[in-house]
């Protein structure tokens, strides 16, 4: 039989958690060929993450290049010859990163149809988040496939003039993810929710400076005010995020500063946790899963259906605000425990069916479907 070829591109850790179930649930089709392509844009924590969903690339790119233009470049060529080297019927990518997008573009030049995982976010600022807003605008310019993730998204591309037909709103792989891992590491709460850390997450480039020494400084004050409280910190590795919170946050009894802790690490901190302290998209959706009320330390969000259903509050990198809206939560169990009982908004955990599913309709068609087209 001859196989259709999926493309799925991809270079970063959070590509490969959202892209993971989508990968499985494609390789599950007997009628396709799949082909994961990793750019290189993250090392050693995208093996890490690879190896925790159990794939193997099938091309892995040659990274060239410390700045994020180099990367583009030399990454740009690679893809372009890769595609005319082996076509492919359909392009997936995931989300508003440079890989997501030359994988978008690369494959957009070579007239393959593109596909977009968690598509129609956004902000409308394109300085916030920065590169990663244009990036996702630009690449619905060039798919005709847009997996929304939540009504919300699904309505941004309507207003864009995206057409009804080519959007799909599936919920979120973020949530198929979770799922998948908690099941086969076993990952549970270990006791009362209340009784959890305080894991704090900061690496926004948009933050660097000012606002994101004021956010340590938050974390320091929260900690000499909830002595009886552990703060877990995984920091980034970037010397713009290492220096201020080791300048500000070490010495304190309570505050453990760890190395970036793996997609597994991250599942079993993020359990846990009693309050979530994060400028991480990927973590403003993971936190419902598990009910834990979350703090984002943005000025905007492009994930605000976790503010609007109550289990997150957008307080922004604000000294101030940071510290009040924490100890509010910290200090009175229902508020607290209200923003627990909400509700996933993120989905279900059958995002990845529905995509392959759709993928199927385009790629290979039924008998009944191409009696419908005639």
């Amino acid at each position: 039989m001859n196989k259709k070829v999926v493309g799925i591109v991809c270079g970063t850790r959070p590509e490969i958690i959202k892209l993971a179930p989508v990968y499985h649930a494609l390789r599950a089709q007997p009628e396709l060929t799949v082909q994961w392509v990793h750019t290189g844009q993250h090392g050693d924590m995208a093996a890490d993450m690879l190896r925790s969903f159990g794939i193997a690339p099938d091309v892995q790119l040659e990274r060239s290049g410390a700045s994020l233009e180099a990367f583009s470049v030399e990454c740009r060529g690679q893809l372009d010859a890769l595609v005319a080297r082996q076509r492919w019927d359909l392009c997936i990518v995931q989300g508003d990163t440079e890989s997501a997008f030359l994988g978008a573009l690369a494959a957009f030049y070579r007239r393959v149809p593109v596909a977009h995982v968690e598509a129609g976010l956004r902000t409308y600022n394109l300085e916030r988040p920065f590169p990663e807003e244009g990036l996702r605008q630009m690449i619905s310019r060039v798919a005709c496939m847009h997996w929304a993730p939540t009504e919300r998204a699904r309505e941004a591309l309507l207003r864009e003039g995206i057409p009804a037909e080519a959007i799909l709103l599936t919920g979120n792989t973020v949530v198929d993810a979770q799922q998948w891992i908690c099941k086969r590491h076993g990952i549970v709460r270990d006791g009362r929710p209340a009784d959890g850390h305080i894991l704090v997450t900061a690496h926004r480039r948009e933050n660097w400076g000012e606002e994101m020494e004021q956010t340590f400084h938050a974390v320091a004050d929260l900690a000499r005010l909830h002595s009886d409280k552990r703060v877990l910190f995984p920091v980034h590795l970037n010397p713009v995020v290492q220096k201020p919170a080791h300048e500000i946050l070490q010495g304190l009894d309570n505050v453990t500063l760890t190395a970036p802790l793996d997609y597994l690490g991250m599942q079993k901190a993020l359990v846990n946790a009693c309050l979530l302290l994060t400028d991480s998209g990927g973590l403003q959706e993971e936190a419902p899963t598990f009910g834990v009320p979350t703090l984002v330390l943005r000025h905007e969000t492009e994930r605000p259906e976790a503010v609007e259903a109550g289990c997150a509050r957008l307080v922004g990198p604000n000294r101030d605000a940071i510290v009040r809206e924490a100890s509010r939560l910290l200090d009175d169990p229902l508020a607290a425990e209200l923003m627990r009982k909400v509700v996933n908004p993120f989905g279900d955990g059958q995002a990845a069916r529905r995509i392959a599913q759709a993928v199927m309709a385009r790629l290979v068609p039924t008998q009944e479907d191409a009696a419908v087209a005639a």
